[in-house]
């Protein structure tokens, strides 16, 4: 386990539980905090032996956004170098969550309490959202007078559609768990944190069981089919297909088919 002030990390088999670790001030996210979230993910995305990412959060909730204390150091200049400033440290946040989406291992973020602003950034550009029933969701920038500019704007209404989330971009209303659900921005809702945690192992279980090659490429296609649309996304998986077939994990599942035994995959 490696462990320091914003974020903790612990790995068990091919699993890695990547937490949010400031509970004292509701898990709130600052400019060392994106930077803090790039340097592991990039670790992760390089490691074979992870397969999956779970995301978790300490204390009485995943996150009550942006340090707007930070925030307000940051935007209070008012000269042409001070806004350019901004503008790359917009981009660096930016790459944090997109680090995330591009992370070839899959990720789950498992919610409990309020999950505002910039922690909804980071829902988007995760892969498997569940939930504990007590989760409140927040697209905060508007009653703040921001625009969202980490990532909600342009991920999340491909993940519930165009009528709920401009709705909730332009109202920052709060939505439950059950509207969550109901919407499909997460798939699941757990009685309380000690079931939202187990069901997060086993959701993280069951893919890290798969082979790493077809669940890292399946991510891959996804990916480039929503940016690229649907014939390019076809060509491109032909492509991947015939350059990693056949591969030694699809030569032990024919083997374990024959063995009548559960396949073993290596990745390779």
């Amino acid at each position: 386990m490696s462990e320091n002030r914003l974020l903790k990390v612990e790995e068990k088999g091919h699993i890695v539980w990547l937490t949010l670790n400031r509970p004292e001030k509701r898990n709130i996210m600052s400019l060392a905090f994106f930077k803090e979230l790039s340097e592991h993910f990039k670790r992760f995305d390089e490691d074979p032996n992870v397969r999956v990412v779970v995301i978790k959060a300490e204390g009485k909730c995943f996150t009550g956004g942006l340090d707007l204390y930070e925030a307000a150091t940051v935007f209070g200049a008012d000269s042409a170098d001070s806004r350019e400033q901004l503008r790359k440290t917009i981009l660096d946040a930016q790459e944090s969550m997109n680090i995330i989406e591009k992370c070839r291992k899959p990720v789950i973020a498992a919610v409990h309490g309020l999950c505002i602003g910039a922690g909804v950034d980071l829902l988007s550009a995760c892969d498997i959202r569940i939930a504990s029933k007590d989760a409140i969701f927040s697209i905060r920038e508007t009653k703040i007078a921001i625009i969202a500019d980490l990532g909600t704007l342009q991920r999340l209404p491909t993940i519930i559609g165009h009528g709920w989330f401009r709705e909730l971009a332009l109202t920052g209303r709060d939505f439950t768990a059950a509207e969550a659900l109901q919407m499909g921005f997460i798939t699941r809702i757990c009685d309380d944190q000690k079931e939202l945690l187990a069901e997060a192992k086993k959701l993280a279980e069951e893919i890290a069981a798969n082979s790493p090659l077809a669940v890292q490429g399946a991510k891959d296609v996804i990916l480039y089919s929503r940016d690229n649309g649907i014939y390019p996304g076809l060509e491109y998986v032909a492509q991947k297909n015939a350059s990693t077939l056949p591969c030694e994990d699809v030569m032990e599942v024919f083997k374990a088919f024959m063995e009548k035994r559960s396949p073993k995959f290596k990745g390779k």
